[in-house]
């Protein structure tokens, strides 16, 4: 069977991983994961004892897990689609660096107001401090990424990578939160954004996460359920 990606719905990080899927260009299926439905199926954590997505099941059968990982992984499998870079040359390190300071720092800063989203019966006080120390943290992330594409067309350089696909997934989460004006505050992060949702990639991961049946580029085989895949997570 062609590798799964494991993805989390709502507002995944997953959501970059599938768009690194359909740039990509090879068979695949997904594995929906309702995040919010607790606690998850006991037979994920064959897949990861973390409980977290995403995450890729090989086609030997080997899960891997991590963002960066992920994407780096998919990206050698085709080097020829310029989405990652060959080992040791400097244009991987940059996206290494890259990478991680978007699988740490960036998507760290958010942490406040995901726990805010998460959890119940918090005073007045302590939700308006989550907040302001999430909007404070995203906003130097923001301003870091917005400076950053000032003067590049994709965040390395003139073509797009794997780091282009993750700020996806994690940048929309400014506008989720309703945290500040994108086109106002980061014009150039905003208009990378806007860009990036005019991709068939984007718009293919989007009707995935509404529950749609979309057929993407044609590489997208399906959805696989965790109860069909027990045998192969077993081996």
């Amino acid at each position: 069977m062609e590798p799964v990606l494991f993805y989390g719905v709502p507002q995944g990080c997953s959501f970059g991983s599938v768009m690194a899927l359909e740039w990509l260009g090879q068979p695949y299926r997904l594995c929906r994961i309702e995040m919010m439905e607790q606690p998850w199926d006991p037979l994920y954590a064959k897949v990861n004892s973390l409980f977290k997505t995403p995450a890729l099941l090989l086609e030997d059968g080997e899960p891997l897990t991590e963002s960066l990982a992920i994407l780096q992984h998919l990206a050698a499998r085709d080097l020829s689609t310029r989405l990652g870079f060959e080992q040791g040359s400097r244009e991987h390190d940059r996206l290494n660096q890259m990478l991680a300071y978007l699988t740490t720092d960036f998507f760290a800063a958010f942490g406040p107001l995901w726990t805010l989203y998460d959890t119940q019966g918090m005073s007045g006080v302590e939700q308006e401090l989550l907040r302001r120390l999430g909007r404070e943290q995203v906003a130097e992330g923001c301003a870091y990424l917005d400076g950053l594409l000032a003067k590049r067309e994709w965040l390395l350089g003139n073509a797009r990578s794997m780091a282009d696909a993750y700020v996806m997934g994690i940048a929309r989460w400014a506008e989720y939160h309703r945290l500040f004006d994108l086109g106002s505050d980061y014009p150039n992060l905003a208009r990378h954004l806007a860009k990036l949702r005019d991709d068939p990639a984007v718009r293919f991961a989007e009707a995935i996460e509404r529950g749609e049946q979309p057929a993407g580029q044609g590489h997208f085989k399906g959805h696989v359920s965790l109860q069909e895949l027990e045998p192969r997570l077993a081996a």
